[in-house]
């Protein structure tokens, strides 16, 4: 008996000694440690100059530096929102009936001087304070499209065109309202999945830290669904040729929606849309116009910003009915005013 717990205590201590001994092709394995980083680091350095990848960087480091100065603005008043606001301010200001609140907030989309970043966060701040779904959803739509900034750049880049600014206030406007008012009539429960986290004041913790907290989580939440869909946005820029684009110019109907469906694939900031619509001379009025009021509401790294936020179930019914109203909206308010 003792020679055998001899022998079993001694199987560990030859299993270590195994454990210990080097891999069969350790000279293998080293040599290949030591060449194998270099070599890739070497190769992606090459490919990395060429123009289509220098391109490709650059468009995906304009849209997130272009966007992230909004992105913090919305998540500063988010958090602002949850650690300082009373929940009952809300309540007040809006109409009791749902279907009354959505022109309302969709209105009051005026009031952020923002991107269509910005406007994602705050509107799931608002959910979370007890707004109705769908009036924050006009909110988010309308905020990033109706602001005092983007219709005095719009205003900028199409000058003596005083048409191109009330045609795109009213289309954005008319789309924020009847995306409001179909999720009151469509929209389910089980679609929305707001981010679980802390919404309202606690009694004996420092607003601050609330506000710190609140900030912190939503920034950085938000932030990785925003490069993700910068990074979207930028391959898109690189794999489609020039061409293309003429190619579609010459249409009336395929122009509004091949506009509006690289509105969706550029994600350009609603502060500085109006300047490229501007420069597609080829295009007709109406498709530019399309391309000015989708952009803002519907975008790669709005669809993912909205994924992270609401959920994908939400992001992607909402989004693919707010480009066939949006469209709809530019459609036919452009045909009567341009």
């Amino acid at each position: 008996m003792q020679k055998t717990g001899a022998l079993v205590a001694d199987e560990p201590a030859a299993a270590l000694d195994e454990g210990r001994e080097p891999p069969r092709h350790w000279p293998l394995l080293l040599v290949g440690a030591a060449v194998v980083p270099g070599t890739v680091l070497f190769l992606l350095g090459r490919w990395g100059d060429a123009p289509a990848v220098q391109a490709w960087r650059t468009v995906c480091l304009a849209v997130t530096v272009q966007a992230l100065p909004f992105l913090l603005l919305g998540t500063a008043l988010s958090g602002a929102i949850n650690a300082f606001v009373p929940e009952g301010v809300f309540n007040r200001i809006l109409p009791r009936r749902p279907v009354l609140a959505v022109p309302v907030a969709g209105v009051a989309g005026v009031v952020l001087p923002g991107c269509e970043c910005a406007s994602v966060p705050v509107a799931g701040s608002l959910i979370g304070r007890g707004v109705p779904p769908a009036a924050a959803f006009a909110f988010l739509l309308s905020a990033p499209a109706i602001n005092p900034v983007v219709l005095t750049a719009t205003a900028i880049a199409f000058p003596g065109n005083p048409a191109m600014v009330l045609a795109r206030l009213l289309a954005s406007l008319a789309t924020a309202l009847v995306m409001g008012w179909l999720w009151l009539r469509f929209g389910r429960a089980e679609w929305l999945k707001p981010v679980v986290r802390h919404t309202g004041h606690r009694q004996g913790h420092s607003r601050l830290d609330e506000f710190r907290r609140g900030f912190q989580h939503d920034f950085l939440h938000a932030g990785g669904f925003l490069v993700l869909g910068a990074i979207a946005a930028a391959t898109f820029n690189v794999a489609v040729p020039r061409s293309v684009l003429d190619t579609f110019a010459a249409a009336p109907w395929l122009s509004v929606l091949f506009l509006a469906g690289l509105a969706v694939l550029l994600a350009v900031c609603s502060e500085a849309d109006a300047f490229l619509a501007a420069s597609l001379t080829g295009f007709p009025p109406v498709a530019r116009l399309a391309f000015m009021v989708v952009g803002p509401m519907v975008d790669l790294k709005l669809i993912a910003l909205q994924a992270g936020t609401f959920g994908r179930a939400f992001a992607v019914r909402f989004s693919a009915a707010t480009v066939v109203v949006a469209v709809a909206c530019s459609t036919l308010i452009g045909w009567g005013l341009l």
